[in-house]
């Protein structure tokens, strides 16, 4: 089996400055002269995971009124519980930097940037809680907001979670169906929300729906408003529940006009609920998955700074709404002492260039993106090295998708010969990674750098056997780690979460990935595995056959389902294409044979169609299952989950007749 080529390999002075040295060599882990060998590091991680972690509690910066007692209790998945006896707050780690420094840069789709500092940041969660204490807040009660990436959210999500309740939010550009369904599973006590926000050139007002929203939801009794578009918000709608005047409303801009200027920090449980994430919800009701404090800060510690190598004044942006589980992950790089870019608004506004030009503007060391920018600024001709000084970026950051092996090319010929590119992947159920970026291992085309620490990750067959190192397999993961969900709200025996990841492999999580484990210790990310097409009984993960057709330039975007039929699975490639152009014979022809010579015979598709476009999450995300439900005749309970719903009527009828 030949090894992927090296694109970028780490100078060897820089891999000996990184966290990860620093970490290694303080648990005795370095080589003699100081060099790190990760795989090393890594298997000690699994052999010995109450180490690793109790390591990275006392080295990673974890601040706690009270350490743990022990770092596991109980044991297997379920079951394990996290840093028991410990008492701290997410929060309180999040603004424990020197008040001076520079904590948040906030911008966006025509705004100029807004800088905060810890003490600005400390200053403004002060005295939001004051007014979510008046709301009668306390430890437990949920906080849910409908909002932009903005400096505001931030605010009063710390406030929040500094009193102990649990957060949860979502974009502004969920459908009302979509905020319903997931709020309501929750009975929140406040609703933050925003007049509006700006996306494409245009203001979208928020006021209809919010009142829509508000309507849904009997539990409030507070609703706080933010004027972020300058629009204004009236909460007047459809009538209200037993004819009541509705939720009391408080606008931000009061709240913070005075006040404390140094906020209080309740101290709780590790496994205390701190956030309430959402599954995609487009096939169903979408999961309500709850984390906790402790697991999820010591987690994210681990990925920035010794996968990401944060360092204090590091200057990280990822785009991201509140929807997605990247927002949490970004804004909890404030523990690690980086400033974090929140930028609101369209991404290719007014160009495919706007967010390049952000890196030398700001400062920005980390870049954090997706697939479908990246191929949105690839299929837009950009340049980004000739659109801005890209000199500051030491690691550009993608997930979301795996990225193409074309992809690494493009970053490496037009972004920055000499920058980690490192493709992550874990998701909303571990609020983290699986795999992804090492800073002292090299970049190899098309792979993630390796698995992450503490995460015994391994590719099996469908009894949950170990495959060789280079064969496709189910992404499982054998022992617990810290950000395991605490549950799902509304779950009170655990069944739904059991059915959820250990049904398929009792006492072994099971992700929903295909994956590959390569002979040089990377990972390649195949789709994933329950959209797996198996014609003939033979396994194809989706993303085989999108690497086969990516770059063909009539071919703007595609997805790949399976439909069964006469017994067995066709596999069904559905094409968007460039305009002006037509599905011909030819053009069929030409895919089919790419996807053969890329992959196998039994990759080729059955049937190929032009759609007029493909359906996403509003996370970015292609809903495979969305369509195949529609194919077979089916209807999507959730389309609010996604960014563009009306996608799914070019699917309708294909198949009639």
């Amino acid at each position: 089996m030949s090894a992927n080529p090296i694109l970028w390999t780490p100078d060897p002075q820089a891999a000996a400055a990184t966290n990860l040295a620093a970490f290694a060599t303080a648990c005795g882990l370095a080589d003699d002269d100081g060099t790190v060998d990760y795989h090393r590091l890594w298997r000690w991680s699994i052999a010995e995971p109450d180490a690793f972690w109790a390591a990275a509690w006392d080295r990673l910066g974890v601040v706690a009124a009270r350490p743990p007692d022990a770092i596991t209790e109980g044991s297997g998945l379920p079951g394990t519980r996290w840093f028991p006896g410990a008492q701290l707050n997410y929060a309180e780690n999040l603004l424990a930097g020197d008040p001076d420094d520079l904590a948040v840069i906030a911008t966006g789709e025509g705004r100029e940037p807004r800088r905060f500092t810890v003490a600005d940041l400390r200053r403004d969660v002060a005295r939001v809680q004051v007014a979510l204490t008046d709301m009668g807040v306390s430890a437990g009660d949920r906080v849910c907001a409908v909002m932009p990436n903005a400096v505001e959210t931030l605010v009063i999500m710390l406030a929040a979670t500094g009193l102990g309740a649990v957060w949860s939010s979502t974009s502004p550009d969920f459908g009302v169906q979509g905020v319903v369904d997931r709020f309501a599973q929750v009975e929140p006590a406040v609703l933050v929300v925003a007049d509006g926000y700006t996306y494409g050139g245009r203001i979208h007002a928020l006021a209809g729906k919010v009142a829509d929203v508000v309507a849904a939801l009997p539990t409030l009794g507070h609703v706080l408003v933010v004027d972020f578009a300058g629009v204004g918000l009236d909460l007047a709608g459809p009538d209200l529940p037993d004819g009541t005047s509705g939720p009391a409303r408080h606008d931000y801009v009061d709240v913070v006009a005075d006040g404390p200027t140094e906020p209080t920090f309740t101290p709780v449980a590790a496994d205390h609920p701190l956030f309430i994430m959402y599954s995609s919800g487009t096939t169903g009701v979408p999961k309500s998955i709850v984390h906790g404090h402790g697991g999820s800060l010591v987690k994210h510690l681990v990925e920035h700074q010794l996968h990401t190598d944060l360092r204090p004044g590091d200057v990280i942006m990822w785009f991201t709404t509140c929807g997605w589980m990247m927002w949490n992950w970004l804004v909890s790089a404030l523990a690690s002492r980086a400033t974090v870019v929140l930028y609101d608004g369209s991404p290719t506004t007014p160009d495919a260039g706007v967010l390049w030009r952000l890196v030398p503007a700001l400062g920005i060391t980390h870049f954090g993106t997706s697939p479908k920018f990246l191929a949105a600024c690839q299929a837009a001709g950009l340049e980004p090295a000739a659109e801005a000084d890209l000199s500051s970026l030491r690691a550009v950051l993608s997930t979301g998708a795996p990225l193409t092996p074309e992809q690494f090319d493009w970053v490496y010929a037009h972004v920055a010969a000499d920058v980690q590119l490192a493709s992550v992947s874990g998701g909303t159920d571990l609020l983290g990674c699986f795999a992804g970026g090492v800073p002292t291992l090299p970049v190899r085309r098309g792979e993630l750098q390796a698995r992450t620490l503490g995460m015994a990750v391994e590719a099996v067959d469908e009894q949950g056997r170990p495959v060789e190192v280079g064969v496709k397999g189910e992404l499982v993961c054998t022992q617990p780690f810290p950000s395991t969900p605490i549950g799902f709200w509304g779950d009170p025996d655990g069944s739904r979460y059991h059915d959820a990841y250990f049904a398929q492999h009792p006492g072994v999580w099971t992700h929903g990935d295909f994956i590959e484990l390569r002979p040089e210790g990377g990972v390649v990310i195949h789709g994933r595995s329950d959209t797996t097409l198996n014609p003939g009984g033979v396994r194809i993960g989706t993303a085989e056959i999108y690497r086969a057709i990516d770059g063909v330039e009539e071919v703007v975007d595609s997805i790949v389902v399976g439909r069964e039929h006469d017994g067995d699975t066709e596999v069904v490639l559905c094409v968007q294409l460039a305009e002006g152009i037509a599905l011909t014979d030819e053009l069929r022809q030409r895919l089919a044979s790419r996807i053969r010579q890329a992959t196998t015979p039994r990759h080729v598709p059955r049937h190929i169609h032009a759609v007029p476009a493909i359906p996403y999450t509003l996370s970015g995300k292609k809903v495979e299952k969305a369509v195949r439900t529609v194919l077979s005749g089916g209807a999507v309970d959730n389309a609010d989950a996604l960014a563009n719903p009306e996608s799914l009527d070019g699917f309708r009828g294909l198949f009639d007749g």
